[in-house]
């Protein structure tokens, strides 16, 4: 149990009538943390996939700079481009499924007053709030499908962005991926040692980032992240030294 001497947890978020339509006015949706995690962990991975398998196989740094390079933007172009698509299908299923209700609502009005009905019932509601409620919301056509959408559906009320989560994603992975290249592309001497501190450094933090909206520690979400990407780059470094010229 709690101690009871404790200090108070600190709020997320105020509680005044303004605050909160100011918040509600304006959901967040899903948020761009997703799009992030994703860009940056497979930025990471990738880069230095390729930096630790052409060094395993002893090429030249300028070759590991062409090729790491040639990742960032290609591999971070694809990887955007691929969100992109999965976030419009998103999309465009939710616009289909707006569709479907907005359909059934003209056609039968009853049946879809029954389906909102149990839909709030089930949130808990009953008896004369019940009906009031049913009756409100079916009076207000797109918060009548909204509520549809979410408790048929699972749907949240925030349409996701594909073009905003393709920009986050190719944003994270060109950051993140230039993290393993950056010795080489500025002369430091040991660059492939120098490469892999900070690379782990990088994987690292960004399970340390990727902590704050979950309910791990910070270093246990840090190591987490880091042994994922070791295990990555371990696997691309004997690979790459298996072709050691």
């Amino acid at each position: 149990m709690p101690d009871s001497h404790s200090a108070p947890t600190a709020l997320e978020h105020g509680h005044s009538q303004q605050e909160i339509d100011a918040r509600l006015s304006q959901p967040p949706g899903r948020g761009d943390l997703r799009d992030i995690v994703y860009g940056a962990i497979d930025g990471s991975i990738t880069t230095f996939a390729i930096v630790a398998g052409v060094a395993g196989a002893g090429l030249s740094p300028f070759v590991i700079v062409a090729l790491g390079v040639a990742n960032v933007l290609a591999d971070g172009f694809s990887m955007a481009a691929g969100n992109y698509s999965a976030t419009k299908a998103e999309l465009d299923n939710i616009n289909r499924l707006r569709k479907v209700e907005e359909r059934h609502i003209a056609l039968n009005p009853e049946g879809e007053r029954r389906e909102l009905r149990t839909i709030l019932a089930q949130k808990g509601l009953s008896g004369e709030v019940l009906e009031g409620a049913v009756a409100q919301l079916s009076a207000q056509r797109e918060r009548w499908i909204a509520t549809m959408l979410e408790g048929e559906y699972g749907l949240a009320s925030v349409d996701p962005h594909p073009l905003r989560a393709a920009l986050v994603t190719f944003a994270a992975f060109l950051i993140a991926g230039l993290i393993p290249l950056l010795p080489f592309l500025i002369g430091w001497g040991e660059a492939f040692s120098a490469s892999v501190g900070l690379t782990l450094l990088g994987f690292f933090a960004i399970g340390t980032l990727k902590s704050r909206w979950s309910l791990s520690s910070w270093w246990r979400s840090g190591l987490e992240t880091l042994a994922i990407g070791s295990m990555a780059a371990g696997i691309a470094f004997v690979v790459g030294s298996l072709f050691h010229m």
